[in-house]
């Protein structure tokens, strides 16, 4: 049952409204606005409710107040104010109940089955005559005992979620909160709700605010003031700082929660002393808070790059120029002079940094490196971020690549990665490709893995966007000035060519691209349209039809739209919305809460899941659903992985993605939308980043203005952290002062 919100203290003068849930058209998931379809007695249409529905199935029966009102564009509604849940009582409105995929193992198809069989005898049967579950056609004494179970577990937890429920949570929510805690979730909810927000996914600061403000809980609680700036903290890790800046923190910590500047001082102390925090003096003078995890992170990168250079490495029998010719012998190719450098770089550092644009012959310098390690009898480890870069890199060279998180090998059981510095990686040299994707804690991790002995060689392109976690760890190497470096200017030649390449170099050189007449056969085309419903629409055609009829590509497979921003017209929701109905003509397996799936959907993983070993970025294709267990199954490039109705947040549809969740990802096809509406995101790392993910095409639709500002706009937005210093004073020693 979905979420129950507080009785108006004058419901007098309001309307009533009661019936069943019947579709779900809308749910926004910051302010749980929900705009669903009611079916009530005494009305032939469909009735149009609006309000914070937390939580609502299809199937449910409600009772609400509110007030009716004619909205202009979508006539009339009913405004909630106060609503409640209600069992059903009838053969359909159980049908749904039990489809909705509260109780695990019950789904669609087997309430159907048993909603056919028993009526609205249903729940009581489930609920006391279990054993005649086996009148219905399928079910025998195993699969009635697992609905028992099942529904006993629920029956179990009910004091629990109707808790929950009466203090605003949503069903999916009650049931994360379950799991984490049991029987002890009523107890630790109303003893610290603010718990929720650091250990429950999808619950942050904001939610359990407002379950707070419901229990009544001191606005200027010591456990208020922590979490907020505990919060305060992780919004500005989201925005990629390791550290926050101390006047930063309290000011934005001020804002949130309208307390004192003593106060939230106080709140900081007690959080260092307990262990969560960690105030340091930086470089220049300033005072960086930072969560423990990022300090140990951050200073663990320098010192563990400290020992692998001082640390002692393989002999190199070979002399360098003969090394470099029986590899350009091997290849069948012929390096330039700075690629040439940059390989017998690689035989004599022991850490080396090369940087270089798309052209430039990173990849071919990989296999160089990899055939002459190997050759020496080396042991040579390939990885990178994602598992297409991985593929991808695997493919370029013809050697086994990973991604950095299966290399390492995570542990259900002690919730970190196998390899460390107890159980460090067999190998003798790593190379990572594509490392301006590797944020600060996987960097921190990859090194606690390596050996003393191994070469580490970091492969990736400065100008790209940094990493979606924490941290510019690229960057900082570079800037420390204490890491060897080579840099590839020159562009292959056959990489001239491309206008895809020469384009990507003059946009980060500050230079509008090339645009050849649309009737030039080329790999890079820009369309100027200044009307985004326009940009749209001629979007979705090229998507659908152009490109397909035209090269061949299958627009699921082949094409990636990217755009900057997720709201509006041209954002990644409504383009996913848009490109789902244009281009997946297959049946729809689920749908419900206002998200659909169809067979073959392009899907991504949003965040890092290691049980299910898939991570954030990912991408696959929806291959089935398991109506008897209600689970979603996607296909991540061979990988069979199954999602329960709770895990759905996890995963999003992909036909349209951010730039920044496409970094380290390429397509055959890109097609970019870009406005003036997304002046915030207009840089110039960002549209050069969506350029070069794409291989054979480019397609640029927008107006010249926003792609002269996004040019034009070569200043990255800063992002804190310490690690540059860090370097200097582990390498050096200078560069950083004590705590």
């Amino acid at each position: 049952m979905g979420a129950t919100i507080p009785e108006p203290s004058h419901p007098d003068d309001l309307a009533t409204l009661a019936g069943q849930v019947e579709r779900i058209s809308f749910t926004d998931p910051v302010s749980h606005f929900t705009v669903a379809r009611l079916k009530t007695k005494g009305r032939p249409d469909l009735v149009t409710v609006v309000g914070p529905l937390t939580g609502i199935q299809e199937g449910e029966q409600l009772r609400l107040k509110g007030r009716w009102a004619v909205h202009p564009r979508f006539g009339e509604q009913f405004q909630v104010l106060w609503w409640t849940s209600v069992v059903p009582a009838t053969a359909a409105g159980i049908q749904k109940y039990l489809g909705s995929g509260f109780i695990h193992g019950i789904g669609p198809e087997l309430a159907a089955r048993l909603v056919k069989q028993f009526g609205p005898q249903t729940l009581d049967i489930i609920d006391n005559y279990p054993q005649r579950l086996q009148e219905v056609p399928g079910i025998g004494s195993k699969r009635a005992a697992q609905i028992q179970a099942a529904w006993e577990t629920q029956k179990d937890i009910r004091e629990v979620m109707l808790f929950l429920q009466e203090h605003g949570v949503s069903v999916a929510y009650a049931t994360k909160i379950y799991k984490q805690y049991g029987a002890q979730a009523i107890q630790i909810v109303s003893d610290n709700p603010y718990q929720l927000a650091t250990e429950v996914y999808g619950i942050g600061f904001l939610t359990a605010d407002r379950l707070a403000a419901r229990l009544n809980i001191d606005r200027q609680s010591p456990a208020r003031l922590a979490a907020g700036l505990l919060y305060s903290l992780d919004q500005l890790a989201k925005q990629g700082h390791v550290y926050a800046p101390r006047k930063l923190l309290i000011t934005k910590a001020q804002e949130l929660l309208e307390s004192e500047v003593p106060a939230l001082e106080a709140a900081l102390e007690s959080q260092v002393q307990e262990g969560h925090l960690v105030i340091e003096r930086l470089e220049g003078g300033e005072t960086g808070i930072y969560r423990k995890p990022f300090f140990v992170a951050e200073t663990g990168i320098a010192q563990l790059l400290a020992r692998l250079r001082a640390g002692a490495g393989l002999e190199r029998p070979l002399a360098l120029d003969q090394a470099l010719a029986w590899a350009q012998q091997r290849r069948r190719l012929r390096l330039s002079a700075e690629q040439a450098q940059a390989v017998t770089t690689a035989l004599t550092e022991k850490v080396l940094v090369i940087t270089g644009g798309p052209g430039t012959g990173k990849t071919t310098i990989i296999s160089c490196i990899t055939d002459i390690y190997r050759s020496l009898g080396a042991r040579v480890t390939l990885l990178a971020p994602t598992g297409r870069a991985a593929k991808r890199l695997s493919e370029a060279t013809g050697s086994e690549a990973s991604t950095i998180h299966r290399c390492l090998e995570f542990s259900p059981q002690t919730g970190g990665f196998r390899r460390n510095a107890g159980d460090p990686l067999k190998t003798d040299v790593v190379v990572v490709d594509e490392v301006s994707m590797v944020d600060t804690i996987l960097m921190y991790h990859l090194l606690k893995a390596l050996p003393a002995v191994a070469r580490l060689i970091l492969v990736g392109d400065a100008h790209q966007l940094p990493s979606v976690g924490p941290g510019n760890v690229l960057k900082d190497l570079l800037d420390s000035g204490v890491i060897p470096v080579v840099q590839l200017r020159e562009i292959y030649r056959q990489a001239r060519q491309s206008l895809i390449v020469i384009n990507a170099h003059r946009i980060n050189q500050g230079q509008f691209p090339i645009i050849p007449p649309q009737a030039q056969s080329a790999d890079f085309f820009f369309l100027e349209i200044d009307d985004p419903e326009i940009l749209r629409d001629r979007l979705l055609e090229i998507v659908a039809h152009r490109l397909p009829r035209r090269y061949g590509f299958n627009p699921v497979r082949d094409i990636q739209v990217l755009t900057p921003m997720h709201r509006g017209v041209v954002g990644v929701q409504n383009l996913n919305q848009e490109l789902q109905k244009q281009i997946n003509q297959n049946p729809v397996i689920w749908q419900g809460g206002g998200r659909m799936f169809k067979l073959h959907d392009k899907i991504m993983q949003l965040r890092n899941n290691y049980d299910k070993e898939v991570f954030n970025g990912d991408i696959g294709l929806v291959s089935g659903y398991d109506a008897e267990n209600n689970l979603l199954r996607v296909n991540f490039e061979g990988r069979q992985v199954s999602y329960e109705p709770a895990e759905w947040d996890e995963i999003s549809l992909a036909y349209a993605v951010s730039v920044h969740k496409a970094q380290g990802n390429e397509f055959p096809a890109v097609v970019i939308a870009l406005t003036t509406h997304h002046y915030l995101m207009l840089q110039r790392n960002l549209i050069y980043t969506a350029i070069t993910r794409g291989k054979r095409l480019v397609v640029l639709l927008g107006s010249k203005k926003a792609l002269s500002m996004a040019i034009r706009n070569d200043r990255p937005l800063k992002r804190y952290s310490g690690l540059a210093a860090r370097l200097r004073q582990s390498l050096t020693g200078s560069g950083s002062k004590s705590p």
